[in-house]
Parts: C-alpha cells; sequence; structure tokens
C-alpha cells in the first residue's frame, strides 16, 4: 500500500469524507526541505465531512494531523490541507 493509499484509508475511516482528494505534491517541491527523490513527501488533501461542522479552521486541522501522526513519523514532510464542512 502507498503512502497516498494509507492516508486516503486513514480519512476515510476516521472522518467519512463526502468528497476526498489526496494529491501527490512532492515533484513540485524537488530540491527544497524535506523532499527525498522517489518519495511521497508532500502531500495536499481536498476534504469534505460533516465531522468538521461547527468546528474551527485550527481544530479541523489539528484533528487532521493527529489522525495523520503515523504518516509524519513515517517521513511525511508537508501537508496542506484544503477542509469543510459539508452545507447546512
Amino acid at each position: 500500500m502507498t503512502r497516498i493509499d494509507r492516508i486516503r484509508a486513514t480519512l476515510e475511516a476516521q472522518f467519512a469524507p463526502v468528497a476526498l482528494a489526496v494529491i501527490d505534491e512532492s515533484g513540485a517541491h524537488a530540491g527544497h526541505s524535506g523532499a527525498r527523490p522517489g518519495e511521497v513527501t508532500h502531500v495536499r488533501v481536498r476534504m469534505t465531512s460533516a465531522a468538521f461542522a461547527g468546528a474551527t479552521r485550527v481544530a479541523r486541522q489539528r484533528a487532521v494531523n493527529a489522525a495523520l501522526a503515523a504518516e509524519f513519523d513515517a517521513g511525511l514532510h508537508a501537508l496542506a490541507l484544503e477542509l469543510d464542512a459539508p452545507p447546512a
């Protein structure tokens, strides 16, 4: 299972999103801090989940960062987050 697959599976299990995109942006960061050739080190997540209803932007980001702590421990360097709740 790839890092992208693991991230997707973790987010689906913990947040039951209605929309989810997990995008590898590592190639755009070649030569930058944390970039390692051939590895997924920079990821963007776009997710809409009812779990975010009523939560602040910071609370949403903290929840996702906590859910993906194991990926950071395993070499994930950067995570860009676009997190929304579905319209009421």
